[in-house]
Parts: structure tokens; C-alpha cells; sequence
């Protein structure tokens, strides 16, 4: 029993050893990152924004984003296949908007109901070759959007990864759940790409260069995968040089939270099961730090349970979350999240416990797509 019970004690103290490595040395840098300001760049811009069945959520946001103030873009707005007022609120505003682009499309059998295949129409319509592209529930938090995430290119930087947020909504646990999920996932693809090793990005906030796209063929690598147009596509194209990040508060976009955890669940679904077709590499390295989070809860509670060197394990677990809460904190000021911190050990337990299901949902089952 000595001999378990060491077992237990020892592993508990890999997996501090574990949780700290990833707190320091991968999130600890991006949160320690000092933004700089770049030259100023206005490059000419297409905007692209995919939907399908939005007609609210447009007739809501296209105003912030024809109120850029930026000296030269395209609103480009693809209508995929909607069975709503989706194009006939298009067109409205394409008749008060000389630089609004439609792009019509119509289903094909072979990519019925793949969202890849409408936006890559759309990227081909583009005329810029600068592309910034956001959902039809989004909206931009100022009118310097464009400017700020375009100010990160240059020639090297193809690819620049931005931050959208969702709404807060007060006195709602729920809300405050699906915005730490939002801003841990963000932590960590700003992290990874601040140490050369972008894995992921999303699509409510994210640009890169027309050439990128058609240099890497598209979403052809993945196409069979009906979602990942945002993230597969990053993973795919990222490397250490051609990738930045913009964390500008003016850069940011700000979405519509669910508001019923089934709707939550089964939109997190659908991002989670791409997930199994990143490279091997960021697998791992995401596989680990999801793992040594459950085990220092588990063994955590079982070594204080057990009283297995009491006066030791209450010191690696203090270490532990006063590490977590100084790095997550100065990342939350910079993603303007500061309210989520309160509430960091509750919020992570109910994260991983609703990654757990979903996980193991998407294993039973597969999630739907698209709308």
C-alpha cells in the first residue's frame, strides 16, 4: 500500500511539474508579450463574411463593418444556399453600397453543406489580395478593425491571427463558461504562435494573403471535412515566419453567446472534432496540457484526501494556481476578460468536464455541420 501510495504521490508532483512547464514557458510568454505598434499599412482589403440563413445577424452588422474607417475596401458577402431573407437583405444593402460584393451560391452535390466550398467562391472573387474575414454574427469593437489586424502584415506575415470575443451577459454562469473557453482557447493559439508553433485560429477574426490560400491549394487538404475552415486551414499554413497575432482591443470582433448549454454543447462539437485532424505535434503538445489538467485535479484531491505528505502537496498546489492566476490575469487584461478570473478554479472544472462529454459524444456520435 506504501508503495501506491508513493506511486500516487510522485505522479502528482510530475503532473504540478507539468502544469507549471505549460503555465511559465508556453502561456507565460504571451502573456508577458509586449506589443509594439507597426508602420502604419493600408493595403487594399477584401472583407469576407460566409452565411447562411443570417438575415438578422446581417441586417445587425454589416453596418459596423461598411463603417470601417479604412481608405480602400470590399465587403464581400456570400449567401450559401440560405433559405431565409439572407440574399434579399444582401442586395439591400448592396444597392446603398458601391463596395459591397455578392457572391450567390448554389448547392453542388459533391460539397452539399460544406461551408469550405462557398467561402472558397468568394476568395476567388476577392480583388484584393489581402483577405480579413469575420461571421455574420460578429461585429467589429471599433471602427479601426481593418486597420489594426492589417498593420501586422508585412512581408514575411502572411497569415494574422485576431481575437473574437462574445458578449458578456451579467449574472449568467453559462455565459461566463462559454467566454473562459473562448479566452483559454485564444491564450492558447496566441501562445503557441508567440513560440513558433501556431496550431489554430478562428474564423470570426482572422486574415491572410489571397496567394497564401492558392499556394497551399486551398482547403483541398481537408475538404472532406466539412468543418476546420478556420483552424484546419491555419494548421495547415502556420509556420514560426509567416505568422503574427494582433491583440489590439480595436482589433477585436464580439459575437452572440449561446444562451442554452445543448446549443453551447453542440456548437463545441462541431469545433472540437477537428481537432483530431491537426498535425501529430500540436495533438501531442494540446493532449498533454488537457490531461495534466484532469490528473492535478484528481490526484490533487486524492493526495489531500490520503494526507500522502500533506505540508508538500498544499504547497505545489498553491504554487500551481498562483502561477495560473499571474499568467492567465496579465492575458486577460490584454483579451479585456479580467471579470473571468474571479472564478478561474470553478470555470476550469465545469471547461474540462464539459470537454470530457463532448469528447466522449463525439466518439458515440458525429456531430452536425453548418448549419
Amino acid at each position: 500500500m506504501i508503495v501506491v501510495f508513493n506511486v500516487i504521490f510522485y505522479a502528482f508532483i510530475a503532473v504540478v511539474c507539468v502544469q507549471i512547464y505549460y503555465y511559465t514557458v508556453v502561456f507565460g510568454r504571451f502573456s508577458a508579450l509586449k506589443t509594439k505598434k507597426a508602420a502604419f499599412k493600408t493595403p487594399p482589403v477584401s472583407v469576407i463574411v460566409c452565411a447562411k440563413n443570417e438575415a438578422d445577424n446581417l441586417k445587425r452588422n454589416i453596418p459596423f463593418l461598411l463603417s470601417q474607417e479604412y481608405p480602400e475596401f470590399e465587403l464581400i458577402l456570400i449567401n450559401d444556399n440560405s433559405s431565409d431573407h439572407t440574399l434579399k437583405v444582401m442586395t439591400g444593402f448592396q444597392k446603398l453600397h458601391e463596395n459591397i460584393k455578392i457572391v450567390n451560391v448554389k448547392p453542388v452535390e459533391a460539397f452539399w453543406g460544406n461551408k469550405k466550398y462557398a467561402l472558397t467562391l468568394g476568395i476567388k472573387a476577392a480583388t484584393h489580395e489581402t483577405l480579413l474575414f469575420t461571421d455574420a454574427d460578429c461585429s467589429p469593437n471599433s471602427s479601426h478593425w481593418i486597420a489594426e489586424m492589417c498593420v501586422q502584415f508585412d512581408q514575411e506575415r502572411l497569415l494574422v491571427l485576431g481575437y473574437g470575443a462574445y458578449e458578456k451577459i451579467k449574472r449568467s454562469f453559462l455565459n461566463r463558461l462559454i467566454r473562459f473557453e473562448t479566452f483559454f482557447t485564444a491564450v492558447q493559439y496566441f501562445s503557441y504562435a508567440t513560440t513558433g508553433n501556431a496550431y489554430m485560429g478562428v474564423g470570426r477574426n482572422l486574415a491572410y494573403k489571397r496567394s497564401l490560400f492558392f499556394e497551399a491549394n486551398g482547403f483541398i487538404g481537408h475538404i472532406q471535412v466539412k468543418s476546420g475552415d478556420d483552424d484546419l486551414f491555419v494548421n495547415q499554413v502556420a509556420t514560426k515566419l509567416n505568422t503574427a497575432i494582433c491583440v489590439s482591443e480595436h482589433a477585436f470582433t464580439s459575437s452572440k453567446p449561446k444562451t442554452d448549454f445543448k446549443s453551447w454543447i453542440l456548437q463545441k462539437r462541431r469545433h472540437v472534432s477537428t481537432a483530431s485532424h491537426y498535425k501529430t505535434k500540436h495533438k501531442l503538445m494540446l493532449g498533454l496540457f488537457y490531461v495534466s489538467q484532469i490528473l492535478f485535479w484528481i490526484l490533487g484531491t486524492t493526495v489531500l484526501i490520503l494526507m500522502l505528505h500533506w505540508e508538500i502537496a498544499v504547497a505545489l498546489i498553491a504554487l500551481r494556481f498562483a502561477i495560473q492566476y499571474m499568467v492567465l490575469f496579465a492575458a486577460a487584461k490584454k483579451l479585456n476578460e479580467k471579470d473571468l478570473i474571479f472564478l478561474l478554479p470553478v470555470l476550469e472544472v465545469f471547461l474540462f468536464s464539459a470537454q470530457m462529454v463532448i469528447f466522449i459524444q463525439n466518439l458515440i456520435s458525429k456531430p452536425k455541420y453548418w448549419k
